[in-house]
This record gives structure tokens, sequence and C-alpha cells, in this order.
């Protein structure tokens, strides 16, 4: 039987969970709001019952500085706090992954991006055909014959699992390291990566195929014209720093044995009483039955 490792972005999973739910929320009867550890449970049985994963684990952020922060101290200063029903979350997801037997992954310093690259590239030279799961098109970059990008769907639809010609397709480019290079120069406003001002994706892909490198693309920018020469020259440093600060980092110092994440039992008991805690009839029925 082939080995299948799914590696969840935890963060990005419950983020996504919390804000699909916005306008109806999910509220037990004593005012928790429950959105976000619904729907990333919803997300996880999902992958479970369809996907038939070997080994699985969680990676989540810490709230310590990473080294994107040394860089570049503006490195997502602009988000806005998080939402306290989402931070109050946190913690019932770890709960419930707890009782799954699934393994959470976090490390100070280092971003879940972070860690879930380092396993993904050790995985790929154990012979795992590994799934990184998340909504975030960033993972593209570390897509190869055996790392996929998973996206889960949204509001019913089917996840989108993307491997090199379809990263390929998508982003307009010849190699994967290519998203690279098209992340340093339209940035990213979500992580405030800066990128190079005026540049956005359709004119980032025509530069990269072009000139397939920033790198190139500075050196050669005598072959640019009129405001976009001068951006690009005005920004050159501004485009090198982008780059960097969108390259996920795969050598994540954390020790962690790929025999960990072999799927095992659930603790039904602490799972059903997860589920009564939460009011979450319909999640109790589909794993235990009409009786729950």
């Amino acid at each position: 039987m082939p080995k299948k490792l799914f590696l969840l972005d935890g963060m990005a999973l419950v983020y996504r969970a919390h804000f699909a739910l916005i306008r109806s929320p999910i509220f037990t009867s004593t005012g928790i709001n429950a959105s976000a550890l619904y729907g990333f449970v919803n997300t996880l049985l999902d992958i479970l019952s369809r996907r038939e994963p070997t080994h699985l684990a969680v990676a989540f952020d810490t709230s310590a500085p990473t080294q994107r922060h040394d860089y570049f101290p503006e490195y997502k200063a602009q988000r806005e706090e998080m939402p306290e029903d989402l931070r109050a979350a946190i913690p019932n997801v770890v709960r419930m992954l707890e009782a799954f037997h699934i393994p959470v992954l976090k490390l100070d310093g280092y971003e879940a991006d972070d860690i879930i690259g380092t396993l993904a590239r050790r995985a790929e030279k154990d012979d795992f055909e590994t799934y990184m799961v998340t909504p975030d098109k960033d993972f593209s970059q570390l897509v190869s014959d055996k790392i996929f990008l998973y996206r889960p769907g949204r509001m019913g639809a089917d996840s989108e699992i993307l491997g090199v010609p379809e990263v390929l397709e998508k982003w307009g480019i010849k190699r994967i390291d290519q998203v690279i290079e098209i992340q340093g120069l339209q940035g990213d406003s979500v992580d405030n990566i800066p990128g190079v001002p005026g540049i956005g994706p359709k004119t980032a892909q025509k530069l990269i195929a072009e000139f397939d490198t920033i790198e190139n693309l500075l050196a050669n920018t005598d072959k640019l014209k009129g405001k976009q020469k001068e951006r690009v020259e005005e920004n050159k440093e501004q485009a090198l720093l982008s780059k960097k600060l969108a390259r996920i980092i795969i050598d994540v110092p954390i020790d962690v044995d790929f025999e960990a994440f072999k799927l095992s039992d659930r603790d039904d008991e602490k799972v059903k009483a997860l589920c009564v805690e939460f009011e979450f009839n319909s999640i109790g029925r589909r794993l235990f039955g009409e009786d729950f």
C-alpha cells in the first residue's frame, strides 16, 4: 500500500472555516462560536473518508516572530488582530486533534508553511506521496512529482488537487521554482510582501517568461521601457527582498518521526464528548450513527 501523507495548514484552515461562516456563524446554546471548529472537523473528516491517508499531521503558527520579521519588520504588519472568537477556537481544534490521535506541530520562529515545506521535502526522500492541505496558493512553489497542493472545496464544492502540470498552467510558468519569481515581483498584500509597485500577476508572468528569474531581469533592465523600466530599477532591492520573504523554508530544525504520523484509532469517548460539548449533532451521527 502506498504511503500517503497529508500535512494540514492548521491556521489557514481554521481561518478559512471561521470566515466561511461569518454571515451565519454556528453558536452553541451557551454562546460559544463553534464555526471554526465545525468547518475544520468537516475538512478533516472529508480527507479521512475520501482520500485514505496513511499518515497525517497538522501544523500551526506560533505568536513568536519569524526569520521573515528579521528581514522585514513590516511582514504581515497590516493584518487585523485575530477575532477573539477565532482565537478561542484554536485550543478546541487542538483538543479535537488530540482526540483523533493526530499530531500537532509548531515551532517558534517558523510558520506552519515552513514546517510543512520541510516535512514534505523529507517525506519525498522517504517515498511518500504528500498532500499539503491549505487554501494558500504560496505552497505551489513546493509541488513536485510526489508533492501535491490540496485545496479543500468551499461551500460543498469538491477539493482541488494540483500537481506539477496544473501549477505550471495556473501560474503561466515553465518551472515550479518560478512561482517564487512571480511572487517576488507581484508581492502579496495578504502577507504585506511589497513586490515591485505597478507589477501585477500578468506583468510578472510576462517578465519571468522573458527573463527567467528576478536576478536576470535586474541584470537586463536596459531591455525594459518607460515606466516599467523605472519601477524595476527603483525597486531592485525590494524585489530581491520580496523573493526572499516569499520563499518557504525547507530546512526547519524540527525533530519528528514519520512513524508518529501514522493514523491510529481515534479516542471515541473523547470525540463523542467534544461533539456533545459543541452540539455537533450532524458530525456525531456521521461518526457514530443515528443513535448519537
